[in-house]
């Protein structure tokens, strides 16, 4: 199939009202647009939004995107499909006003043949409708519309199925690697063709590194597979370090003539998993330094431009992370075409909840109907790309502690072993939710504990007496009754994601030691500590950061604030909790951690701000220090200041134009 983007000349309304029949066709209104675009980014915030801080008070809408192209005659004797790689959400397809097909997840590519509705040898026109009204439906900010690229793919009769060509090394030796290339050629006509599909690869030094020939006959209206095995010598192996990249190009030839070509670029690389030596690539133990991040680009919004994300990608990657972690939607193509090339590995999610809403209007209302098609959807995305080492079947699920939820785990994960046996599995399991039916019993226990001891509670649980404090959490996360509901729910699972569970990565070896766990969410406040237990584990094979780049929506959740100090506005657009900010500058938190890794041997110093010295910060776990790395402090001089130095040294001692401000323990030493 030939694949063109289509991302031009498109118009866009913002649909008002409740009937809307009559705003289906109409190119003549609205406002001019290239895709990708995103509406919710040009919406005015408002301090009543549905959504609130979820999407950083960004409303949503219903939105008309309309496109008109003209046909030539000569397709009539073609199939043409238009693919859309992600459309938030509830999309609906219309071509000269006859509905095609439509997607209700947000976040899944999905292909509308419009054979049924061209007509031919005149302009066409393509209308859009995206239906993000329903508010809220999302913990974070979304966006709006068609956000990611539009693709026109036309093809011949015989042609190559589109997202069929599977490509797989199965062997891959020191000096040879077999190359498994699969696929499905369409044939819509009624007659048989004889064919030649003739594939080639070329080395990451763009030069033809293996070829195969093969006589294929496809017989009418059918699809046939195919399958070549392919020996490549000397092969470059993908990794981290070395993102050698192949090119397969396969092409449909017929009496002489090419009529149809895909062109695809895998990368050879081996997977290794167990409990003894951890995770393994060609050979060689990676531990996994981990970011989460969201799909927004800042200010951009949810736009998803090939040049943003390979930018975010490389920023990651600087700042010393080998992996990111798609939270909590399948990840985009074009993230994924920047992480092979540089080298950055993927956990990719598909996504924040099932049956049980996390929102009243989320996407847990079609999750019954539609995530077998989904998760077909995103293993055909995410196949060909060697940086997808594992799938997560989900986010923080609030089904983990029921029977149905153990069992709907393990039919998701057989729905992905069938399409896809060669990546692992995991899920990002919070024991908060799988607790709930004891948590109340820890906490009448703490309580009894207090009287006991003649100490106030909050002595013992902090603050307030609510199910996040840490005492009642850790409580939580080592009873029997949590041990046994994460043994059914982890059981499917090849690693056993921990979203903020730490307390349990040791403590499961004895009584569980085949298992391979991952802290798929972590606080950043406490890289330190989980570093050291991820580097001397060997089944603990990373740690996932919450979170690696900053983001749009879920407002204020790294803020700190200071006692005394007056109220601040609510209506925040930011997460204020990346390592990295939303315009790219790496915070404090990023310095320490990429020391803690062992990436970096120069000290790194920041400044806390000298208007809040003295004060009593107020900060969530999400949250480091209210420091930045500047020495201009205009109207703070004479001041004190607390300075803040980061290093992998035993100690530190501050010198001011000479003069010692004294020593101080650090690293491990500092506690």
């Amino acid at each position: 199939m030939r694949r063109t983007l289509f991302n031009d000349n498109w118009k866009v309304t913002r649909l008002t009202g409740g009937i809307l029949g009559m705003h289906i066709m109409g190119y003549g209104e609205g406002k001019e647009v290239t895709l990708p675009h995103d509406a919710m980014i040009e919406e005015e915030r408002v301090p009543d939004c549905a959504n609130g801080v979820s999407t950083g008070f960004y409303p949503g809408g219903i939105y008309r995107y309309v496109k008109r192209f003209y046909v030539p005659w000569e397709w009539a004797e073609k199939t043409v499909s238009i693919e859309f790689e992600g459309a938030y959400m509830n999309t609906r397809v219309y071509l000269n006003g006859d509905y095609m097909g439509g997607c209700a997840y947000g976040y899944s590519n999905f292909y509308i043949s419009l054979d049924k509705g061209l007509l031919y040898g005149e302009e066409n026109e393509i209308a859009v409708l995206v239906n993000n009204s329903a508010e809220p439906n999302s913990r974070w900010y979304s966006g709006s519309g068609l956000y990611r690229n539009v693709n026109l793919m036309t093809g011949n009769d015989v042609h190559i199925a589109a997202d069929s060509v599977k490509i797989t090394t199965p062997e891959i030796e020191k000096d040879t690697a077999v190359v498994c290339v699969e696929g499905r050629i369409k044939n819509r006509s009624n007659h048989n063709h004889g064919i030649l599909l003739k594939t080639e690869i070329f080395g990451p030094d763009n030069k033809l590194a293996a070829e195969e020939v093969n006589r294929v006959t496809v017989y009418g209206n059918t699809d046939t597979y195919v399958k070549q095995r392919i020996t490549i010598r000397k092969p470059a192996l993908w990794s981290c370090e070395t993102p050698d990249l192949y090119r397969c190009e396969l092409r449909i030839l017929e009496a002489g003539e090419e009529t149809d070509t895909e062109i695809l670029n895998f990368g050879i690389r081996k997977l290794n998993l167990d409990a003894e030596n951890g995770l393994r690539i060609n050979g060689k133990e990676v531990k996994l330094r981990g970011a989460c991040i969201h799909h927004d680009n800042g200010i951009i919004g949810a736009c998803t431009l090939p040049r943003a994300e390979e930018r975010r990608c490389r920023l990651l990657k600087e700042a010393g992370f080998n992996c990111i972690r798609s939270s909590h939607h399948p990840l985009s193509k074009a993230m994924l075409d920047a992480c092979d090339r540089l080298g950055m590995l993927v956990m990719d999610e598909l996504s924040d909840m099932w049956e049980h809403p996390k929102n009243i209007n989320d996407y847990a209302m079609f999750f019954p109907d539609c995530w077998e098609q989904d998760v077909e959807r995103m293993i055909d995305k995410d196949f060909n790309h060697p940086c997808v080492i594992m799938y997560s079947t989900g986010n923080e699920i609030q089904e983990v502690g029921t029977p149905g939820g153990a069992e709907l785990n393990r039919r998701i994960c057989e729905k992905i072993r069938s399409l896809d046996p060669s990546r692992y599995t995991t899920n990002a399991f919070n024991g908060l939710l799988a607790s709930i039916d004891y948590k109340m019993e820890i906490s009448s226990a703490l309580r009894e504990k207090a009287s006991r001891e003649k100490k106030g509670l909050n002595d013992i649980m902090g603050e307030a007496v609510n199910p996040f404090q840490e005492e009642v959490l850790n409580a939580s996360s080592v009873h029997p009754l949590m041990t046994a509901k994460i043994d059914e729910f982890m059981a499917p699972l090849d690693i056993a994601g921990y979203n903020y569970l730490t307390v349990r990565h040791e403590m499961d070896r004895e009584e569980k030691p085949n298992r391979i766990i991952l802290g798929t969410e972590t606080f950043p406040s406490e890289i330190a500590q989980l570093w050291k237990i991820v580097r001397n584990n060997k089944y603990v094979i990373g740690d996932m950061t919450w979170t690696g780049y900053d983001y749009l929506g879920e407002a204020a959740l790294g803020l700190i604030t200071y006692e005394g100090e007056p109220p601040k506005s609510s209506m925040y657009r930011t997460a204020y909790a990346g390592d990295i900010d939303l315009i790219g500058h790496r915070r404090p938190v990023s310095f320490f951690r990429e020391i803690v890794f062992g990436l970096r041997k120069d000290p790194y110093i920041a400044v806390e701000r000298p208007q809040y010295f003295g004060k009593k910060p107020k900060k969530s776990q999400w949250a480091l220090e209210d420091s930045i790395s500047s020495w201009t402090w205009k109207g703070y001089e004479g001041q004190p200041v607390i300075a803040d130095v980061y290093g992998d040294g035993d100690e530190v001692e501050v010198l001011v134009n000479g003069r010692s401000m004294g020593r101080k323990p650090m690293g491990e030493k500092a506690g």
